[in-house]
């Protein structure tokens, strides 16, 4: 493997990595500000426990976010310096802004709601967790700018001279069509996951019968939560999906290793063939499903890879402008596939839960469980789909992978660092998902417990981080 192969692999661990806390941490942040926010209306102590447990579980998991997502950001200087040179003046825009907004709002206020129970007033505490939850969804839409800009080019000016793209038009970043379809996309992924996780880990505990005027309104809202964002997958997807195919449609083409251009283009659900795609055997197939999720309807025109290939050597010049079909084949239905599996498992426990039952079979809460893994297959699937989808480009139709990596930096350098990288994010997946798993079995802190540390606050008691 050369320098480009070992640069964009640790990349695409780290950020594979990273993604695994990013719709937890958006999820789990609403679902708490919710459950609070139905103490306070409520008066339940049962909503005030899961308030607890829950942001226990949501403070693990944001931990460990903000450390890998730091990572993130020294690897534009470290194996893709000529990528930040090129594309830093607009790149770095929407970056900041997620970080003096965004995440200075996160950061500040996740502080104020933790050492604030008994220190604030109800309400203004409530308004801590709303705000980060909050500053989660505006993170999540500034990163997604960013992104968007290397899948659809737009607010800026080519300098020929500096040989880097400028900004001229940061609104435009800002309003890019990519960014407006992927962001609610990305947020009812997050839901999706959050809710699935929250349904996982109550049914652990309906298992076990323990703490149940906790745990069923906590998964009733994980249940209501997952569907919900699956719905919103489903029209967010059909909505970005449209947009995909009028910004990159090789990258539509290639969710479907489709070949030739097509009219009435069908969507295989499964199929076998070559590695390379190009001879495949459908064995299920949707008539006209493809044109659909292309074009809006079902007789549309969908271009294939041949003739996009061909266009886009008479516009850019010799090359291979198709990216690695396999991957984006399978990459795009196990996105679709493992999501919709975490959506019927969520009715699943629905159903056999309702009205007070407690399902008897003793595979049936050890399966629920282990379908908390289904929402961060998907998410990975799609986050690859995205990116591989692109190749070869970095920032499609302006510049090429091959050329954004670091000029000098050499194989043995990346090789170590992504060695070094990969070793440490498997220490912390370990802590990780010890901590998670030691505070999920150990269940909500008692009655009194909760209403102690949640006392009214006393204006004459300093505030625990005043000096």
């Amino acid at each position: 493997m050369d320098v480009l192969d070992l640069a964009r692999l640790q990349f695409g661990v780290t950020t594979v990595y990273h993604f695994l806390f990013v719709p937890v941490t958006i999820g789990l942040s609403l679902l708490v500000a919710i459950l609070q926010t139905l103490w306070r209306t409520t008066r339940k102590n049962s909503y005030l426990r899961a308030t607890k447990f829950w942001g226990k579980l949501f403070l693990i998991n944001i931990a460990m976010g903000v450390v890998t997502g730091i990572v993130q950001e020294f690897q534009f200087g470290m194996n893709w310096s000529a990528y930040s040179r090129f594309v830093g003046d607009v790149f770095g825009a929407p970056l900041a802004f997620e970080a003096l907004v965004a995440f200075f709002l996160e950061s500040t206020f996740i502080g104020v709601w933790i050492f604030g129970w008994d220190r604030l007033k109800p309400s203004i505490h409530l308004a801590c967790i709303w705000l980060v939850a909050f500053g989660t969804i505006a993170s999540a839409y500034f990163i997604l700018a960013a992104n968007a800009f290397m899948q659809n080019p737009v607010g800026y000016q080519l300098n020929e001279t500096a040989g880097r793209a400028e900004l001229t038009d940061f609104g435009a970043v800002l309003t890019n069509p990519v960014a407006l379809a992927a962001f609610p996309h990305t947020v009812f992924a997050a839901w999706l996951t959050a809710g699935t996780i929250v349904v996982a880990v109550s049914g652990y505990h309906f298992m076990h019968r323990r703490d149940l005027e906790v745990h069923r309104p906590a998964m009733r809202l994980g249940i209501l939560t997952t569907i919900v964002g699956g719905l919103g997958l489903v029209f967010s997807g059909d909505s970005l999906g449209k947009v995909m195919t009028a910004t990159q449609p090789m990258k539509m083409a290639a969710a479907e290793a489709l070949y030739q251009t097509t009219y009435n283009a069908p969507f295989s659900v499964l199929t076998i063939g070559t590695l390379d795609g190009s001879h495949g055997t459908p064995i299920i197939e949707i008539p006209g499903l493809l044109s659909f999720l292309a074009t809006g309807s079902f007789n549309g025109e969908v271009q294939g890879i041949n003739d996009l290939n061909a266009q886009y050597q008479a516009q850019f010049g010799p090359g291979e402008y198709a990216p690695y079909i396999p991957l984006t084949y399978w990459s795009f239905r196990a996105m679709i596939g493992f999501g919709m599996l975490a959506v019927a498992m969520a009715v699943i426990v629905w159903w056999f839960t309702r009205r007070g039952r407690l399902p008897q079979h003793r595979l049936f809460w050890p399966i629920a469980m282990w379908m908390a893994v289904t929402p961060f297959l998907a998410n990975s699937a799609g986050w690859i789909f995205t990116e591989m989808g692109r190749q070869p480009w970095v920032v499609f139709s302006l510049y090429e992978t091959s050329q954004a990596v670091s000029p000098r930096v050499g194989t043995a350098t990346v090789a170590v660092s992504f060695i070094g990288f990969t070793l440490v994010y498997l220490v912390l997946a370990v802590v990780a998902l010890k901590l998670f798993l030691k505070f999920a079995k150990a269940g909500p802190p008692s009655e009194e417990d909760a209403i102690a540390s949640s006392r009214p606050a006393d204006p004459d008691k300093p505030m625990a981080f005043a000096y």
